[in-house]
């Protein structure tokens, strides 16, 4: 099936959907987490709370390079 696409679209294909997952994979980090803590994540960021969006920001980098050098380095 690889032989008939072509190699553009095919790439295309593999970025939209290792987007997806990244989006997927850090969604669900966040409602983990959010369980795992004793504060609920989106009331502090509402009151201003740097310190939780930090840890937040921190999350979601940390999941995105995880998944994302996950579906790239799966691509060889």
């Amino acid at each position: 099936m690889t032989d008939t696409m072509d190699p553009i679209i095919l790439n295309v294909l593999y970025a939209a959907a290792g987007g997806g997952l990244t989006l997927l994979f850090m969604w669900l980090g966040c409602k983990m987490f959010n369980r795992a803590v004793s504060f609920n994540i989106s009331e502090e960021l509402g009151k201003g709370n740097i310190a939780v969006g930090l840890m937040v920001m921190g999350l979601l980098i940390g999941i995105g390079i995880a998944v994302g050098l996950t579906v790239g380095l799966g691509l060889n």
